[in-house]
């Protein structure tokens, strides 16, 4: 490895193959054993992304593929450096989310013998099975193409999701005849639509009710099927509730939204008191039903992809196939009609309204408006684990699909930043905003220099507290007293000019204005905001 790369090598392949599937930007970050795929990026067309972090560049690669709608390849070296990935993983695979995280590994002929060789652990892949939905090991040059392809197919299948291939780095540096087939295909595999019985008796119950509700989860985005869901709900015309993960399957601004307070009596109510209720790619879970608090009179029709999921937390006709497809299809079965949901949608969000003002709050709510008039339709808002995002969830208004970036699945503090960068490497010419807390910001603040070095022009809004906000109302709330949440923190003026950030100090009165200045600044740039932000009570 110390002499100059001249002739063709496994990293070529992988970058070829890559390429070959679809491939467009790669994130990562090299390391000793995984430089002969660095050699197959320099090359090559597809562009390459570093982040300081593997951590941040798995948030980047979630960030791309969500709004991409795509698989986004992830490059790691062995042990520590993949290991580093393993948070972000997480929440790809709880947010279905297709990264193809390719790793180098120790060479062949040592794996399993414990001699001490640099990197070594004692079963990698062991630490990727149960966050993964596939994971496996090159064992020799000529498989590579074909595995590759099967990781590309098994994460873009529904239900997505992240993916794990290691290669020895005796296969990646060493020289190799191997080209990529003409044929290789990493299509998806192609999901089936219901039985007919099942579609039929589904259009059969939504036709016949008086007041259904079309509720819309991350499945509906992740499948592309926002026209089906939009041309359902208006056939039928019935109230759209969506989930956190949903939001953007529905705009928000439409007289048949219902919005996403899953904590608002309001919201609770309208699908508690409905006859029929049409769930859509969401698992129903716990942050989704009220801690698996919420009670449904009607019947449930529950869409999914994944059997296992549909009849886990509430009894329902399972309509087991993909969203797009069967929304498709109930929609050219059911009647057109009238059922009074945009009245009953408009009175839920006016409820919640109404009580979110009786509480006094005012600094929380415009702040979002704020942010909401700043942002053009489509663009990007990738929202950390912070207290404005939990406000975000329930009460911003999310008008376009893939648009609004948020770390649910796993409620993984620090993604915004480094998933509005990848989200930026995916759409260069669309706006991405960036909102993160003090504390969740420190864990890709160092990404600042990633977004200039490759021109990366995502904007960040901080909400500087001095801690951890949402963690000193919980703690203050349980046990009366609060410890290490707060935070000693640096200038983060001085801090993002030292990366070449330009970055303004706003209030809540001039945020408007500041975000326009970001907005229209070439590149990167912040706002930082100094505020003490505070959580809502669910309305009754």
């Amino acid at each position: 490895m110390a002499q100059a790369t001249r002739t063709r090598i496994g990293g070529h392949l992988v970058v070829e193959t890559l390429e070959a599937l679809g491939a467009e930007v790669a994130f990562g970050l090299p390391g000793v054993h995984a430089l002969a795929m660095w050699d197959g990026l320099r090359s090559s067309r597809v562009r390459y992304v570093g982040l300081r972090t593997e951590l941040n560049a798995g948030f980047a690669a979630d960030g791309y593929a969500r709004v991409r709608g795509r698989p986004a390849p992830l490059f790691l070296s062995t042990g520590p450096g993949a290991l580093n990935s393993l948070t972000a993983l997480m929440e790809a695979s709880s947010s279905h989310v297709p990264v193809v995280a390719v790793a180098s590994q120790i060479p062949s002929d040592l794996l399993g013998r414990g001699r001490g060789y640099l990197h070594e652990l004692r079963d990698q892949i062991a630490s990727f099975r149960p966050i993964v939905k596939w994971a496996e090991r090159v064992p020799e040059a000529g498989a590579l193409p074909a595995l590759l392809a099967e990781a590309w197919r098994a994460a873009s299948t529904p239900p997505t999701g992240p993916v794990f291939l290691e290669v020895p780095v005796d296969l990646l540096t060493g020289e190799t005849e191997e080209v990529v087939p003409d044929d290789l295909d990493g299509s998806p595999a192609e999901v089936e639509l219901p039985a007919e019985d099942v579609l039929a008796e589904a259009a059969g119950l939504l036709d016949r009710a008086e007041r259904p509700v079309l509720w819309a989860g991350g499945g509906v985005v992740r499948s592309g099927a926002w026209d089906e869901l939009r041309a359902l709900a208006e056939r039928l015309e019935a109230p759209v509730a969506t989930t956190y993960m949903g939001k953007g399957a529905f705009p928000e601004d439409h007289p048949l939204a219902a919005g996403s307070g899953a904590d608002e009596a309001a919201f609770q109510e309208l699908l508690a008191e409905a006859d029929v209720v049409l769930a859509v790619g969401t698992e129903l879970g716990a942050e989704t039903t009220g801690q698996y608090g919420l009670e449904l009179a009607g019947r449930l029709v529950h869409v999914d992809v994944a059997a296992e999921r549909i009849g886990t937390t509430y009894p329902a006709l399972g309509v087991l196939g993909d969203a797009r497809a069967v929304l498709a299809n109930l929609t050219n079965r059911v009647s057109e009609r009238s059922s009074g949901g945009a009245g009953r949608a408009r009175a839920v969000r006016e409820r919640i309204d109404s009580g979110l003002a009786e509480q006094g709050r005012s600094l929380e709510p415009d702040l979002l408006r704020t942010i909401r008039a700043a942002l053009p339709r489509d663009a990007v808002h990738a929202w950390d684990m912070t207290i404005l995002a939990y406000w975000a969830g329930a009460h911003f208004q999310a008008l376009a699909p893939r648009r609004f970036l948020y770390p649910l699945g796993s409620g993984t503090l620090g993604y915004a930043w480094p998933a509005a960068l990848g989200a930026k490497a995916a759409l260069p010419g669309t706006p991405g905003l960036a909102v993160v807390g003090d504390g969740g910001f420190l864990y890709g603040l160092v990404e600042l220099a990633s977004a200039r070095q490759h021109g990366l022009g995502a904007k960040l809004l901080l909400v500087d507290d001095g801690g951890y906000g949402i963690l000193r109302e919980y703690q203050q709330d349980t046990f009366g007293e609060l410890y290490g949440v707060d935070l000693v923190q640096p200038d983060f003026l001085s801090v993002c000019s030292a990366f070449g950030v330009p970055a303004r100090s706003t209030t809540p009165e001039a945020l408007a204005a500041d975000l326009d200045w970001a907005l229209a600044v070439e590149g990167p740039a912040a706002v930082v905001l100094q505020a003490r932000l505070e959580m809502w009570t669910p309305t009754s």
